[in-house]
């Protein structure tokens, strides 16, 4: 069975070809540029949900903490997200947020 993949917009500017993104519930948001992180966490949330996966895991890292804060504010308004929490140390600590979808 083939790895399910998704396109995303680039990240050096309008000219670059799509980013491939394995749609396998880990979204890795450093190879985006911090514009694209909300379009991109809202399209792989899509595909997630599309696919059956319900529980995500993004990987926005640790830095200042305001990659963090975007994204955590995006998912508490999004109705298709039941809950999320900060991984556990095992999964990236502060550096990633677990997400359970709506089934």
């Amino acid at each position: 069975m083939g790895e399910k993949r998704g396109s995303y917009p680039g990240t050096e500017g309008e000219d670059e070809a799509a980013v491939e993104v394995p749609i396998d519930g880990t979204l890795d948001l450093h190879t985006f540029h911090p514009r694209d992180v909300l379009d991109v966490l809202d399209a792989y949330v899509d595909a997630c949900a599309e696919r059956g996966i319900f529980q995500l895991r993004v990987i926005h890292g640790k830095g200042t903490g305001a990659q963090k804060r975007r994204v955590e504010a995006w998912l508490a308004r999004d109705p298709r997200v039941r809950s999320f929490q900060t991984a556990g140390v095992d999964a990236g600590g502060w550096g990633a947020t677990l997400v359970e979808l709506v089934r």
